[in-house]
């Protein structure tokens, strides 16, 4: 049976108590553009979506507006309904878009990356908006203990269906369970062996591996500006980074500190929406995967 109660031993103990609980059921309507304004609407903008009396988005008359409600409830109930245990993690971005992880909390799923220190479960993550700034979709992904950042290192996409047209009342979604044994029996091992080769892999100069990493991918830029070549306040975080967990792990900087230190600048400090998070953190995961 599903559980959401933080006080499970292994909930303390591997994920923790801090996770970040946004409220991601803020009240929201989809309503007539004439209710909105006495102005007339475009074609294709005759009605509003409206989030706590604050307008998010315009769209057409047959378009489906798809309440939090509706999606991540029916999420919960397939995992209730697979006995799969997990605690949640919530963001809300300005009650504009959402996403809703949901970390598997059974011992069973636990992976040690190299030294045991540094330790792995899955996780589901879905995504909805009502600014239409993302798709509504769902990922898996994998929960990391150490920063809490949650990678989406070859994400593995749940299809489901949810036509935003007419009055959404239902979504239709996969069984969960026979999903997440395919996913858990084979690529998140799959995954976690690729995770040991970056972790054996050194980066003899470290620098210049944030540079290059940074600016083929179109991160950000390495330098402050042309006229001034100290590194840009996100090389520094992605350096500083990289030197704290190397330290804690009493070991050299290896590969996989590199990218997750990318990876944990991306999630949560450059502006980018949950699509493009994930679209980046691929290509970002066989950049560095290539240097090893």
């Amino acid at each position: 049976m599903k559980t959401e109660n933080l006080n499970n031993e292994l909930v303390t103990k591997f994920v923790g108590t801090n996770l970040q609980q946004d409220n991601v059921y803020p009240i929201n309507d989809i309503v007539p553009f004439s209710e909105i304004s006495p102005l007339k609407s475009r074609r294709g903008y005759e009605k509003g979506i409206v989030v706590e009396g604050e307008l998010v988005n315009l769209v057409s008359n047959s378009y489906g507006h798809l309440p939090n409600e509706v999606l991540f409830g029916e999420v919960e109930r397939l995992l209730g309904e697979a006995n799969i245990e997990y605690v949640k993690r919530s963001i809300n971005r300005e009650n504009r878009s959402f996403a809703v992880d949901y970390i598997f909390n059974d011992n069973k799923f636990i992976i040690k990356v190299k030294n045991g220190i540094d330790k792995i479960l899955p996780m589901l993550r879905f995504t909805n908006s009502y600014d239409s700034s993302n798709k509504t979709r769902g990922s898996f992904g994998v929960y990391r203990q150490v920063c809490t950042n949650g990678l989406f290192a070859f994400k593995s996409d749940i299809g489901f269906t949810a036509k935003h047209t007419g009055k959404i009342e239902s979504i239709v979604l996969p069984k969960i369970a026979i999903l997440t044994n395919s996913f858990t029996s084979n690529e998140y091992f799959e995954l976690s062996r690729k995770f040991e080769v970056l972790a054996e892999r050194n980066i003899t100069n470290l620098e210049g591996f944030v540079k290059v990493t940074a600016e083929t991918l179109g991160l950000f830029k390495y330098e402050m500006s042309e006229k001034n070549p100290m590194p840009s306040l996100n090389a520094r975080m992605v350096l500083d980074i990289i030197k704290k967990e190397s330290l804690a792990f009493g070991n050299e900087p290896t590969l996989w500190n590199g990218y997750n230190a990318f990876n944990e600048v991306l999630h949560t400090k450059l502006k980018k929406s949950f699509d493009q998070q994930i679209g980046l953190d691929e290509k970002l995961f066989k950049a560095v995967l290539e240097m090893a």
